[in-house]
Protein backbone atom coordinates (compact mmCIF):
# COMPACT_ATOMS: atom_id res chain seq x y z
CA UNK A 1 0.00 0.00 0.00
CA UNK A 2 1.53 3.24 -0.89
CA UNK A 3 1.65 6.34 0.91
CA UNK A 4 -1.01 8.45 -0.87
CA UNK A 5 -3.09 5.56 -0.52
CA UNK A 6 -2.55 5.84 3.48
CA UNK A 7 -2.82 9.10 3.67
CA UNK A 8 -6.08 9.19 1.95
CA UNK A 9 -7.49 6.07 3.82
CA UNK A 10 -6.46 8.28 7.55
CA UNK A 11 -7.84 11.64 6.17
CA UNK A 12 -10.97 10.08 5.39
CA UNK A 13 -11.33 8.57 8.80
CA UNK A 14 -10.74 11.64 10.00
CA UNK A 15 -13.23 13.31 8.48
CA UNK A 16 -16.22 10.80 8.96
CA UNK A 17 -15.28 10.71 12.32
CA UNK A 18 -15.47 14.78 12.70
CA UNK A 19 -18.80 14.52 10.38
CA UNK A 20 -20.27 12.29 12.73
CA UNK A 21 -19.28 14.16 15.88
CA UNK A 22 -20.64 17.17 14.48
CA UNK A 23 -23.82 15.80 13.43
CA UNK A 24 -24.20 15.02 17.19
CA UNK A 25 -23.46 18.37 18.38
CA UNK A 26 -26.01 19.87 15.90
CA UNK A 27 -28.57 17.40 17.23
CA UNK A 28 -27.90 18.47 20.87
CA UNK A 29 -27.91 22.28 20.26
CA UNK A 30 -30.99 21.96 18.04
CA UNK A 31 -32.70 20.20 20.76
CA UNK A 32 -33.34 17.37 18.04
CA UNK A 33 -33.85 14.51 20.35
CA UNK A 34 -36.93 15.97 22.33
CA UNK A 35 -38.16 17.19 19.13
CA UNK A 36 -38.28 14.39 17.05
CA UNK A 37 -38.65 12.31 20.27
CA UNK A 38 -35.36 9.99 19.90
CA UNK A 39 -33.35 8.63 22.23
CA UNK A 40 -30.58 10.85 24.17
CA UNK A 41 -27.26 8.51 23.62
CA UNK A 42 -25.99 8.46 27.08
CA UNK A 43 -22.70 8.35 26.31
CA UNK A 44 -22.66 11.52 24.35
CA UNK A 45 -22.64 14.68 26.57
CA UNK A 46 -23.84 17.08 24.35
CA UNK A 47 -27.71 15.31 24.01
CA UNK A 48 -29.43 18.62 24.81
CA UNK A 49 -28.80 22.66 24.68
CA UNK A 50 -28.39 22.60 27.95
CA UNK A 51 -25.75 20.60 28.48
CA UNK A 52 -22.34 21.03 28.54
CA UNK A 53 -19.03 19.10 27.95
CA UNK A 54 -17.68 19.97 31.03
CA UNK A 55 -19.53 20.35 34.24
CA UNK A 56 -18.19 22.74 36.45
CA UNK A 57 -17.24 19.90 38.75
CA UNK A 58 -14.93 18.54 36.29
CA UNK A 59 -13.44 22.00 35.09
CA UNK A 60 -12.55 23.12 39.13
CA UNK A 61 -11.39 20.00 39.88
CA UNK A 62 -7.76 20.55 38.68
CA UNK A 63 -7.78 23.90 39.28
CA UNK A 64 -5.57 24.08 42.25
CA UNK A 65 -2.93 21.98 39.85
CA UNK A 66 -1.25 24.95 38.41
CA UNK A 67 0.42 22.58 35.76
CA UNK A 68 -2.66 21.55 34.96
CA UNK A 69 -4.33 23.93 32.41
CA UNK A 70 -1.39 25.05 30.52
CA UNK A 71 -0.63 20.80 29.79
CA UNK A 72 -3.97 21.03 28.26
CA UNK A 73 -3.51 23.56 26.33
CA UNK A 74 0.24 22.78 25.44
CA UNK A 75 -1.12 18.96 24.10
CA UNK A 76 -3.89 20.57 22.26
CA UNK A 77 -2.00 23.48 20.52
CA UNK A 78 0.51 20.16 19.21
CA UNK A 79 -2.24 18.47 17.40
CA UNK A 80 -3.61 21.33 16.02
CA UNK A 81 0.37 21.91 14.52
CA UNK A 82 0.37 18.51 13.36
CA UNK A 83 -2.63 18.86 11.97
CA UNK A 84 -2.09 21.95 9.72
CA UNK A 85 1.40 20.37 9.00
CA UNK A 86 0.07 17.00 7.91
CA UNK A 87 -2.28 19.14 6.28
CA UNK A 88 0.34 21.54 4.29
CA UNK A 89 2.18 18.19 3.75
CA UNK A 90 -0.77 16.84 1.13
CA UNK A 91 -1.09 20.00 -0.53
CA UNK A 92 2.23 19.79 -1.14
CA UNK A 93 3.08 17.81 -4.33
CA UNK A 94 6.63 16.65 -4.71
CA UNK A 95 6.24 16.26 -8.50
CA UNK A 96 4.75 18.07 -11.02
CA UNK A 97 1.19 16.56 -12.14
CA UNK A 98 2.09 16.94 -16.28
CA UNK A 99 5.27 18.06 -17.71
CA UNK A 100 4.10 19.42 -21.90
CA UNK A 101 6.93 18.49 -24.22
CA UNK A 102 8.10 20.43 -26.96
CA UNK A 103 7.31 18.94 -30.35
CA UNK A 104 8.92 21.56 -32.66
CA UNK A 105 8.74 19.31 -35.98
CA UNK A 106 4.67 18.62 -34.91
CA UNK A 107 2.75 21.64 -35.17
CA UNK A 108 -0.50 21.68 -33.36
CA UNK A 109 0.84 18.12 -31.48
CA UNK A 110 0.59 18.39 -27.84
CA UNK A 111 2.82 16.25 -25.53
CA UNK A 112 2.17 15.69 -21.76
CA UNK A 113 4.20 13.58 -19.58
CA UNK A 114 3.44 12.56 -16.26
CA UNK A 115 5.94 13.79 -13.63
CA UNK A 116 5.43 10.71 -11.34
CA UNK A 117 7.07 8.54 -14.99
CA UNK A 118 10.08 11.00 -15.16
CA UNK A 119 10.37 10.40 -11.55
CA UNK A 120 10.59 6.78 -12.34
CA UNK A 121 12.72 6.62 -15.30
CA UNK A 122 15.32 8.56 -13.22
CA UNK A 123 14.85 6.26 -10.68
CA UNK A 124 15.49 3.44 -12.34
CA UNK A 125 18.16 4.40 -14.47
CA UNK A 126 19.87 5.74 -10.92
CA UNK A 127 19.41 2.40 -9.31
CA UNK A 128 20.81 0.59 -12.24
CA UNK A 129 24.13 2.34 -12.30
CA UNK A 130 27.35 0.09 -10.88
CA UNK A 131 27.52 0.68 -7.35
CA UNK A 132 24.39 1.92 -6.38
CA UNK A 133 22.77 -0.60 -4.30
CA UNK A 134 19.18 1.82 -3.58
CA UNK A 135 18.01 5.21 -5.50
CA UNK A 136 15.36 6.83 -4.34
CA UNK A 137 14.47 10.30 -6.81
CA UNK A 138 12.09 13.32 -6.36
CA UNK A 139 10.75 16.00 -8.34
CA UNK A 140 9.93 19.42 -7.48
CA UNK A 141 8.80 22.32 -9.42
CA UNK A 142 8.03 22.85 -13.06
CA UNK A 143 10.06 23.42 -16.25
CA UNK A 144 12.10 26.19 -16.63
CA UNK A 145 12.20 26.01 -12.65
CA UNK A 146 12.15 21.82 -12.39
CA UNK A 147 14.29 20.57 -9.61
CA UNK A 148 15.42 16.61 -8.94
CA UNK A 149 15.95 15.62 -5.19
CA UNK A 150 18.16 12.31 -5.91
CA UNK A 151 19.13 10.06 -2.54
CA UNK A 152 21.45 6.94 -3.54
CA UNK A 153 22.81 4.42 -1.28
CA UNK A 154 25.94 3.36 -2.57
CA UNK A 155 27.96 -0.03 -1.83
CA UNK A 156 31.33 -0.10 0.38
CA UNK A 157 34.03 0.88 -1.88
CA UNK A 158 32.37 2.61 -4.95
CA UNK A 159 34.08 5.55 -6.18
CA UNK A 160 32.03 8.85 -5.63
CA UNK A 161 33.10 10.29 -8.56
CA UNK A 162 32.66 7.23 -11.27
CA UNK A 163 28.76 7.29 -10.20
CA UNK A 164 28.48 10.83 -10.51
CA UNK A 165 29.69 10.82 -14.02
CA UNK A 166 27.98 8.00 -14.82
CA UNK A 167 24.54 9.79 -12.93
CA UNK A 168 24.88 12.36 -15.49
CA UNK A 169 25.98 10.70 -18.56
CA UNK A 170 23.32 8.86 -18.49
CA UNK A 171 20.05 9.60 -16.54
CA UNK A 172 19.99 13.28 -16.58
CA UNK A 173 21.06 13.57 -20.10
CA UNK A 174 17.92 11.30 -20.76
CA UNK A 175 16.31 13.42 -18.78
CA UNK A 176 17.28 16.54 -20.62
CA UNK A 177 16.73 15.20 -23.70
CA UNK A 178 13.23 14.07 -23.02
CA UNK A 179 12.03 17.57 -21.73
CA UNK A 180 13.77 19.45 -25.25
CA UNK A 181 17.50 19.47 -23.68
CA UNK A 182 17.26 22.41 -21.53
CA UNK A 183 20.34 23.99 -20.86
CA UNK A 184 20.18 23.22 -16.80
CA UNK A 185 18.29 20.66 -14.71
CA UNK A 186 19.13 21.36 -11.14
CA UNK A 187 19.86 18.24 -9.35
CA UNK A 188 20.21 17.81 -5.32
CA UNK A 189 21.76 14.87 -4.62
CA UNK A 190 23.16 13.41 -1.27
CA UNK A 191 24.77 10.20 -1.08
CA UNK A 192 25.16 7.37 1.60
CA UNK A 193 27.69 4.57 1.82
CA UNK A 194 26.11 1.35 2.96
CA UNK A 195 28.11 -0.43 5.76
CA UNK A 196 30.25 -3.15 4.44
CA UNK A 197 29.31 -6.75 5.58
CA UNK A 198 30.66 -7.88 8.88
CA UNK A 199 33.02 -10.90 8.46
CA UNK A 200 32.06 -14.08 10.52
CA UNK A 201 35.47 -14.49 12.78
CA UNK A 202 35.75 -18.60 13.64
CA UNK A 203 37.02 -20.21 16.39
CA UNK A 204 40.36 -22.27 15.79
CA UNK A 205 39.63 -25.74 15.67
CA UNK A 206 41.45 -27.29 18.46
CA UNK A 207 42.56 -30.83 17.29
CA UNK A 208 40.91 -33.84 18.44
CA UNK A 209 42.15 -36.01 21.13
CA UNK A 210 42.21 -40.18 20.17
CA UNK A 211 40.32 -41.92 22.45
CA UNK A 212 41.80 -44.27 24.69
CA UNK A 213 39.94 -47.42 24.86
Amino acid sequence: MSRATVNRLLLGLVGLVLLVAALLVLAGGLNLYRDWHLGQPSWWPLASSHRVALSEAARARWRDRGWWWPVVIGVLALVAALALGWLLAQLRRSSPVELALPTPDRSGLTLRLRGSALVQVLEAGAAALPGVARARVRSAGRPPRLRIRAQLLLEAGTEVTATLDALEAGPLTQARALLGGPAELPLDLRLRVAAPPKRRVQAPRHPRRPRVV
